[in-house]
């Protein structure tokens, strides 16, 4: 059935009366008959008994009638919803994330745009950043933020750049890490991020850390080395807030974060959206 079908449908029911539908409809009379004529015929029932007195509707055009009505008011619920969606931002943005990433940056982003959009759905991925590429490039995400230099050939932005430091409570030279017995505290990462550590580590002493400890996350790394259990090289995003006395040595390391998504993602206005806040929030900066 038609849009018109259901339209002739409920016209008919509430009229019991062919000419007057027909006026309802804008529609001849003649022509209004051969349509329902073809209906039934195509559904292989009577919808209604034709009398002198007009139109006496069947039990099944009465069924057929009420659907018609309810299929109706969806197509009108619907159209209301999208006349809306001119005007608002809806739909479902999809992000995976560094864990970094999202620990200590992304927090406030997603807060002033779920404040901006309330009715975007966030549905976000967090882990490694082999991870995240993982997903980006499967396609089950619309936007990337991962660490680490970037091949990928479509719309890919680099939001910053973080020095790395040695950090320690008692450790304030590079050069005091040889001798120490001080365990080299360690999170686990992707394999560029350890490739890196350990390319700086051998570029200066050639034998390894006398201890090492090796944790899951990077925020236990940080609260170890704070409570002075050791040291670790720690990128400045998550040194922002630490207020303990610490020492935090450049080593001349930097880690870069990117920023990776689809042309035909950016067309998605609850994506361009979520580009415009990061926009924002990197201007403000």
């Amino acid at each position: 059935m038609q849009i018109d079908d259901f339209q002739m449908m409920v016209v008919l029911a509430q009229e019991s009366n062919m000419r007057k539908a027909a006026e309802r409809l804008f529609v001849s009379q003649p022509a209004l008959s051969q349509r329902l004529q073809s209906m039934e015929k195509q559904w292989g029932m009577k919808f209604f008994i034709r009398s002198q007195k007009g139109l006496t509707i069947t039990p099944e055009g009465e069924k057929v009638a009420n659907y018609a009505k309810d299929m109706l008011h969806r197509e009108e619920a619907i159209k209301s919803e999208l006349a809306v969606y001119r005007t608002e931002t809806y739909g479902t943005l999809k992000i995976a994330v560094a864990s970094v990433i999202g620990q200590y940056w992304l927090p406030p982003v997603l807060k002033r745009f779920v404040q901006k959009y309330p009715f975007v759905k966030i549905s976000l991925f967090t882990g490694w950043s082999s991870e995240v590429q993982k997903h980006f490039y499967e396609g089950d995400v619309h936007v990337a933020i991962l660490r680490g230099k970037q091949e990928y050939k479509g719309h890919k932005e680099q939001l910053f750049e973080d020095e790395l430091y040695l950090v320690d409570t008692e450790i304030k030279d590079i050069s005091m890490l040889k001798d120490t017995n001080r365990p080299f505290i360690q999170f686990k990462s992707d394999s560029t991020y350890y490739g890196q550590i350990q390319n700086w580590w051998y570029g200066l002493f050639s034998n390894p850390p006398k201890r090492t400890i090796v944790v899951d996350q990077i925020e236990t790394c940080k609260q170890l080395v704070l409570n002075g259990i050791g040291y670790a090289l720690l990128p400045s995003t998550v040194l922002k807030e630490v207020r303990e006395k610490t020492y935090k040595t450049p080593v001349q390391l930097t880690r870069e974060t990117w920023l990776l998504t689809s042309d035909s993602a950016r067309q998605l206005k609850q994506v361009q959206a979520f580009l415009d806040i990061i926009e924002e929030i990197q201007m403000e900066k």
